[in-house]
């Protein structure tokens, strides 16, 4: 499969752990003060009707990301973790 795994790529309802985030500093931090670390399981909950911003669940926490941000999340995809 030569899918991309990102956030941004999650459809409604699918799932991913996190690998990477390779953004700014700034919002990097503030990303994993949120919980979005290397190994956090996140699932796309809803995307807005203009498909930005979506809401990810991550850590029982629902949180809205900019795709241009969520691009930046590398992910496992959760069928490969077992999950």
């Amino acid at each position: 499969m030569d899918r991309q795994w990102n956030l941004a790529a999650l459809a409604e309802g699918e799932s991913g752990y996190v690998q990477s985030v390779s953004t700014h500093l700034a919002l990097k931090h503030r990303l994993e003060d949120l919980g979005l670390i290397p190994g956090t399981r996140v699932t796309c909950m809803a995307r807005s009707p203009a498909g930005d911003p979506c809401a990810y669940l991550i850590r029982g926490a629902l949180i809205a990301l900019r795709q241009a941000d969520a691009r930046q999340i590398a992910l496992c995809p959760a069928h490969q973790r077992g999950a």
